[in-house]
């Protein structure tokens, strides 16, 4: 933990202490989620997932192809998440979490990668060890009577909370927490694991090599709809784990407005991000290295302050069964002029999906889902790949461009252990096909069997 971290931690407890001394007004029980005396467990998770690549026809390679032979890889992860209510409107959460493993062809060669679990290791060389992956503080200041019920989980206290309220968060974040949520496709550890349908892969969202950044959340929020904006550090360069402590130099900006207002159950968020960071431009990589009768170099091109903007929709639709069958679907863009910098390579992106219910076959807890997933690029950023340039997961030394277009499918068997209703285990066969990887005609198709096992308090 380096003394930029401590500092953040340090932070957080004067923030905290703050508000336990000076609450302004505010009485603990004026808001309705309980406070805790002790810090508390709010949940534990071990995800195993074996994933299985077959071959793949491919006259040629780049230094980051998809492997053209088949080979398969095992991944771990191990998450541990607390939590600490001092006052019934502020609350610190720690989640520690360990990633074990690898992806299939080193988790490169591809626009969706193919295990969300993946920590891709990159320049960075991220070591596999524990390691904080959120340190935050949430405050919340109740606008109404009106209350919810939520459960024990993870990043959450069980109780009730204020249905209209204010939120503040701060601290160490991964941002799908809060912007992008979706409930039929938003978690590769119980759902898809392609990338590109458990968020928005056209999202170039703020996050260091392994997700996560530092900043702050801040947020309207009412059952009918809900303003949210944050504003988080970015790497120091692309698909780095190092985060740049200059805000003025590096930061990540989102704004998501949800829509949440129809009978139908029926939830719409229109989300805009501008980012900016030392970056370099295709256009500008490209006229250099025809100079010089070289390959471009998009890294060579960084300069400090410059932007890459865009938006995304994100609807799901209940259908039945109480909301666990329904219809899911994204649509991303960015301006496609700067280097992919923190999550990979898309410019466009649209998804369609379904979660269909158990229950229709005398198997309440289990889930069906089916997603299809169409990928593109900007113009820049296609010559760029090309002539040969390279990006952080692309790289295949020559291009036949194509839309990169993915199906997956999975099942998930849930089981309750009945002497410890709290614990559960899932086990989900995941099946998926790729045409174009990595936005090349001449490569693939290719094909991806997985088995993951998920246990969770």
């Amino acid at each position: 933990m380096d003394f930029r971290t401590n500092r953040l931690h340090l932070l957080l407890c004067g923030l905290l202490g703050f508000g336990l001394l000076g609450a302004h007004g505010v009485r603990a029980d004026d808001a309705p989620t309980p406070a805790s005396s002790w810090p508390m467990l709010l949940a534990a998770q071990y995800t195993y997932i074996l994933q299985y690549q077959s071959a793949l026809r491919a006259p040629y390679s780049g230094p980051l192809s998809l492997d053209p032979s088949a080979n398969s890889q095992p991944t771990n992860t191990l998450g541990i998440y607390s939590g600490w209510a001092p006052l019934s409107w502020a609350q610190l959460y720690l989640d520690v979490e360990k990633f074990m493993g690898a992806g299939v062809s080193s988790a490169v060669g591809l626009a969706g990668l193919t295990n969300g679990d993946v920590v891709r290791e990159g320049a960075s060389g991220v070591k596999k060890e524990f390691y904080i992956a959120r340190l935050y503080a949430r405050f919340m200041l109740p606008l109404g009577d009106a209350v919810s019920s939520v459960a024990r989980a993870q990043d959450q206290f069980p109780g009730t909370e204020a249905s209209t309220r204010l939120e503040l968060k701060i601290g160490r974040v991964a941002l799908p927490d809060d912007f992008d949520e979706n409930r039929y496709a938003d978690s590769p550890r119980t759902q898809f694991l392609n990338w590109s349908l458990w968020a928005n892969s056209a999202w170039d969202y703020a996050a260091d090599t392994r997700g996560y950044t530092d900043g702050v959340v801040i947020g309207y929020i009412s059952p009918r709809w809900s303003l949210k904006y944050g504003f988080f550090k970015m790497p120091i360069e692309a698909n780095m784990q190092t985060l740049e402590s200059a805000l003025n130099l590096a930061h990540g900006q989102n704004l998501e407005l949800t829509l949440s207002p129809w009978s139908t159950g029926t939830i719409v968020r229109l989300l805009a991000y501008l980012n900016t960071a030392r970056m370099g431009v295709y256009d500008d990589a490209l006229a250099i290295a025809a100079a010089d009768n070289a390959v471009p170099n998009i890294v060579a091109d960084d300069r400090e302050g410059r932007h890459k903007h865009g938006f995304g929709l994100n609807a799901e639709q209940p259908l039945a069964d109480d909301g666990d069958t329904g219809l899911f679907m994204r649509l991303g863009w960015n301006d496609g002029k700067t280097e992919t910098f923190a999550f990979t390579e898309v410019d466009r992106v649209a998804s369609l999906g379904a979660q269909i219910a158990g229950r229709r076959w005398h198997q309440p807890d289990s889930r069906l889902g089916v997603a299809l997933v169409s990928e593109a690029l900007s113009g820049p950023h296609r010559d760029y790949l090309a002539a040969g340039g390279c990006g952080f997961l692309l790289c295949d030394g020559r291009l036949n461009y194509g839309h990169e277009q993915i199906l997956e499918a999975y099942y998930r068997i849930e089981r309750v252990w009945p002497e410890r209703p709290a614990l559960h285990w899932q086990l989900s066969p995941d099946f998926q096909y790729i045409v174009n990887p990595g936005y090349n005609r001449d490569r693939g198709p290719v094909r991806f069997w997985a088995l993951r096992l998920h246990l969770e308090y």
